[in-house]
């Protein structure tokens, strides 16, 4: 069994202020494919972002993460429980879940071990969906300087199973019953420090600082700062999300 890989929890307070909002509609979307909208389990939750939205749609949500530091981030809500542990080792009664979710989470998981109790834990056609995204969408004068801070600046930086975001999930072992979705986005309205406030989260950025004794946003900065203008204009900035989406065979 693979051990619980921690890339969040020294900026856990970050992650909670600069990771952006999933849209309303990827969760009406889920929840209308629900056979009831009883439980839903959002597993990786990280601080909540996910399980925040279940709870408009469903009478109970089942938040986990195995971080600590990641679930004390997360917003308190009357429908949602909290609860710290692997995605692996949650007990969930046979057939009691009507959607399972995983953002931006599920290739960190021991897969061999997860699936099969997704397919115990889920209802008769119960729901399995995950999802991820990569770069933000800016404008053609800012995304090659991003696109070059992540290729460049960070390779060799990135853990190794980000092999399956840079694939947008499409080579993740998925054994379900696949359900073509519709196409969904992220969207923010951003200043120049918001932006860079997201970047500082990922977790190549912590560890080229640990290992090289240098923030690699200084080498980013006079080119991103260049090409963004007055740093308090703000800018539309789209992330797109790549689901698979699955009923248990």
């Amino acid at each position: 069994m693979n051990s619980f890989e921690d890339h969040w929890s020294a900026q856990s307070g970050q992650y909670a202020s600069f990771r952006p909002q999933y849209p309303d509609e990827l969760f009406a979307y889920l929840a209308s494919l629900a056979p009831l909208r009883e439980l839903a389990w959002d597993c990786g939750t990280g601080s909540g972002q996910a399980a925040q939205g279940l709870a408009d749609y469903f009478k109970r949500v089942l938040a986990t993460d195995g971080s600590a530091e990641q679930i004390a981030q997360a917003i308190p809500h009357a429908q949602i429980e909290y609860r710290v542990a692997r995605a692996e080792d949650v007990y969930l009664p046979s057939h009691s879940v009507d959607l399972i979710t995983s953002a931006q989470a599920v290739h960190w998981f021991d897969l061999d071990s997860f699936y099969p109790l997704v397919t115990r834990a889920m209802k008769p056609d119960g729901v399995l969906a995950v999802w991820m995204y990569l770069l933000p969408v800016i404008s053609p004068e800012l995304d090659p300087i991003v696109e070059s801070f992540y290729t460049h600046v960070l390779a060799g930086f990135w853990p190794d199973r980000f092999h399956y975001l840079e694939a947008r999930y499409q080579t993740l072992p998925f054994p379900f019953e696949e359900i073509e979705t519709p196409a969904f986005e992220m969207q923010a309205t951003w200043r120049l420090d918001q932006l860079s406030g997201f970047l500082d989260t990922w977790s190549a950025v912590r560890r080229y600082q640990s290992e090289q004794g240098q923030h690699p946003l200084q080498i980013l900065w006079p080119e991103l700062a260049g090409a963004w203008g007055q740093p308090d204009q703000p800018r539309l900035i789209r992330w797109p999300l790549y689901l698979r989406v699955g009923k248990i065979n």
